[in-house]
This record gives C-alpha cells, sequence and structure tokens, in this order.
C-alpha cells in the first residue's frame, strides 16, 4: 500500500498513463497495451498491476472458431473495435476478403512492358497472400486467431477450409496450412509474447543492470540498436532542422518514382511503404512534437541520450522504436533512396545519414556489415550475461526461434536475417555450455 498524500499522487498518475494507454490509438491498434505496458519506463503498484491484470481478464474477447478463422469475410473484433493486420507493415485490412483485390492490383499493377512475367506475377500473388494470411494469424493486437490455428490438427484445418463458400484464390488453403506448420513449432519472440523466454529474447527486453556495448551502458539492446542510427555529433538542432527541410517538399513525385519502378519497389515494399507513411505532413509534425515533448536541449547528442545516464530507462523500449528508430530510419531511407543530385542527399550527408557510424567503422545502413552487428551485441546479451544466456540455452532446439510483427520486415535488419542469428546465437550458447 502506498502511504501519505505523495504515495496517494504517484499511484493516482499512474492510473491516469495507463488510462491513457488502454485510450491510445497507435498505427489504428488499440489491442497493444500489454506491449506498451511493458515497454512503460514507470514502476507500477502492485495493486495497479493486479487491476490491469482483472481489466484485461474482463475484456478478453470470445474465442474465435477455426471456421470463422478461415472464411475470408471474417472481421474480427475486440473490445468493441475490429482487429486489423497488414501486409509490408502499413497496408491495412480488416479481412482476409479485402486482401484479395488488394492482391490482383498488384499483379496487374506489374502486367506491363518491363514489369512481371506471368510466373512472377503468379509467384508475387503467392507471396501477398502467404503474407496476408500470417499477418491475420500473428496478430499483434490479439492472440486468438493464432491460439486457434495452433489447437487444431492439419485435418480439422482441411475440413474447414473445404467449408468455405467463399471465394478463394488459389493457394489459399496451402498458405493456411504453411502457416500452421510454421507457427506449431515456432516461437515468436517479441515484447508482447505470452511465452517469457519470447519476451526475453525481443530487443525490447529490460535489462535491470543495463548492457555494455561499446563503452557505453544501454537499457536494452533495442535503445543501442537505434541510438547508432546516429552519429555522435548529430545534436536534437540537427534532427529539428531535417524535419523542417522535409515538410517544406511535395514527396508524391518522389514517391512516384519508386512506385513506378518493380527493380525499386518489389525488393523494397516495406521501405517504399515505410516511408510513404512516414513523409506525410502529419507524421514529419509528429516526429518534431514529440521531440519537443521529451524536454530535450537542442544541443543534446541524440546517441548519447539513448544511452543509460544518470537515470535508467529515460526512454521506453517503445519510444525507442517509435521515435528514435523510425526518425533515424526515414533519414537513412531517404538518402539511400533519392538520386544522387537530389539536394536532399547534401542535407542528409552533412548530419552523417549516409551511413552508421561506430568508432573506426562505417556501415551502409542497408548492408551485410550493419546486420551483422545485431550478431555482435547477441554475443554479449546471451554469451555474456549468464542469467540471459540461460533463457535461450534452454528453448528445445525442435522449437524454431522466430520473429514477426504485422507483415514488417524492416531494412536495417530483415526478418529472415534476424531470425537466422537468433537461431545461430542459440546454438553458440549452447556450445558455450557444453550441451
Amino acid at each position: 500500500m502506498f502511504a501519505g498524500r505523495s504515495g496517494r499522487l504517484e499511484l493516482r498518475i499512474q492510473f491516469i498513463e495507463y488510462e491513457n494507454l488502454l485510450n491510445m490509438d497507435y498505427r489504428g491498434n488499440a489491442g497493444r497495451l500489454h506491449k506498451m505496458i511493458r515497454a512503460r519506463r514507470t514502476v507500477m503498484a502492485p495493486g495497479l498491476w493486479l487491476g490491469l491484470l482483472m481489466l484485461s481478464m474482463l475484456a478478453r474477447a470470445e474465442p474465435v472458431s477455426l471456421q470463422a478463422l478461415v472464411t475470408p469475410s471474417t472481421v474480427l473484433r475486440k473490445d468493441g473495435r475490429p482487429v486489423s493486420f497488414a501486409v509490408h507493415g502499413f497496408i491495412e485490412f480488416t479481412s482476409l476478403a479485402e486482401v484479395f483485390p488488394y492482391i490482383e492490383s498488384q499483379t496487374k499493377r506489374w502486367d506491363v512492358p518491363g514489369g512481371l512475367n506471368k510466373e512472377a506475377q503468379r509467384e508475387l500473388a503467392e507471396d501477398l497472400l502467404r503474407r496476408g494470411v500470417e499477418s491475420r494469424v500473428v496478430s499483434m493486437e490479439d492472440e486468438r486467431p493464432l491460439e486457434t490455428l495452433v489447437t487444431h490438427t492439419h485435418e480439422e484445418l482441411r475440413e474447414a477450409l473445404a467449408r468455405v463458400k467463399e471465394a478463394v484464390p488459389a493457394g489459399y488453403a496451402e498458405a493456411f496450412f504453411a502457416v500452421q506448420e510454421k507457427w506449431k513449432h515456432s516461437l515468436n519472440c517479441w515484447s508482447a509474447s505470452p511465452s517469457i523466454p519470447g519476451r526475453v529474447l525481443s530487443n525490447w527486453y529490460p535489462i535491470e543492470e543495463g548492457i555494455v556495448l561499446y563503452g557505453a551502458v544501454y537499457d536494452s539492446t533495442e535503445h543501442f540498436w537505434q541510438a547508432v542510427k546516429y552519429h555522435p555529433d548529430v545534436t536534437v538542432a540537427d534532427l529539428t532542422e531535417i524535419l523542417s527541410v522535409l515538410e517544406k517538399r511535395d514527396w508524391g513525385p518522389w514517391l512516384a518514382r519508386l512506385d513506378g519502378d518493380a527493380r525499386i519497389y518489389l525488393p523494397n515494399a516495406y521501405a517504399v511503404e515505410f516511408l510513404r507513411h512516414n513523409l506525410a505532413r502529419e507524421r514529419l509534425e509528429w516526429f518534431g512534437a514529440e521531440l519537443g515533448r521529451q524536454s530535450l536541449n537542442a544541443a543534446d547528442h541524440a546517441r548519447a541520450i539513448q544511452q543509460r545516464g544518470a537515470v535508467a530507462f529515460r526512454f521506453s523500449a517503445f519510444e525507442e522504436k517509435v521515435l528514435w528508430g523510425d526518425l533515424a530510419d526515414l533519414f537513412h531511407l531517404v538518402y539511400i533512396f533519392s538520386e544522387s543530385d537530389d539536394p536532399i542527399r547534401r542535407v542528409l550527408r552533412a548530419r552523417h545519414f549516409d551511413a552508421v557510424y561506430l568508432g573506426e567503422r562505417t556501415m551502409g545502413f542497408i548492408s551485410e556489415d550493419f546486420r551483422s552487428l545485431m550478431l555482435e551485441i547477441w554475443r554479449v546479451k546471451y554469451l555474456k550475461m549468464k542469467r540471459l544466456g540461460e533463457v535461450i540455452r534452454t528453448i528445445p532446439l525442435e522449437i524454431r526461434l522466430s520473429h514477426f510483427l504485422n507483415d514488417g520486415d524492416s531494412p536495417d535488419i530483415p526478418i529472415p536475417v534476424y531470425v537466422e542469428y537468433l537461431n545461430r546465437i542459440r546454438e553458440m550458447a549452447r556450445a558455450e555450455s557444453g550441451r
């Protein structure tokens, strides 16, 4: 129990903060409450945790039947709102039936001279369908679809698919079978995982004692991964100046160039959709407002303030991703996808967003060298920190460590690369322990 006026005030502030979390809407997904709660830096009172747990239990929606899950027109609802999912992280839907015309539009989009041949169009359609089904099942908002799929047999799934009366594209059943097979033998390692090891293996996992990486202490590996995207000399003033330049430009023609070239768009779909979302004027204004809200000084260095200072967890892992990470990614990607004579490249190069700088190393933002840095920091987390190494070593090899977030595949560390590294570091941890 809290004692005195100050204790009651602190408890009230916490209630207000988490009541706001219940009502907030990040990219249209109110159901991310659990992830945000775990990501916030506020220390919650035991009574508040219990209250939120009870609210969560009371708010739990009805189970999703297998038949409803495989029926394309089904719109899942939770807390009175449709549960959305996405393709390429940003193109959102509320039912699989909505995905079908999107797939058709994409295949027709490249059915032009210099586009894709029929076989490539078919492969694109299959890929988008698989992405849509997996994003519907492995939801960031709602655990029920995945729970339903993995608690039924292959035969039960086949029978349910056979009972679907609505029109479906070729490969619909095969997409569900593939997703079921994958997730019956995989653990999704992210901050809102219902599995404790899944949460610990997330980069968002808060490390109480901090983690020492390249001469500085960070609150989590996420803090390092996002902070290192900023050159040590870059200040908050530099960031606001770049945002001001971006806000003054019409990005329509620039994005149209990326949209219109299959050689650019298809291998970089997530990056292009990320840029479309974050170059919108309201989003650029949001970045500026968030920098202002953080009580930062113009002379503060962006990388240094994300390191652990006198107070731990100045920024939550959530803030690291959606503010610092997305802002750095935006600047790096604008530089990469701009033509060589575009003046914006000079602006970004002057603030060192032409590469990632770490000590004597200079790494391309989309490069094997930078991606391999993830494995290096995991060597510290899992091979040098015994308590965290114990977690990853004890997950049976029969379970594949995976990572799936709303079909987002960030170019700095693509999901297939991330997953490969995660499973490799488990093998290394087990080898070091002599197992």
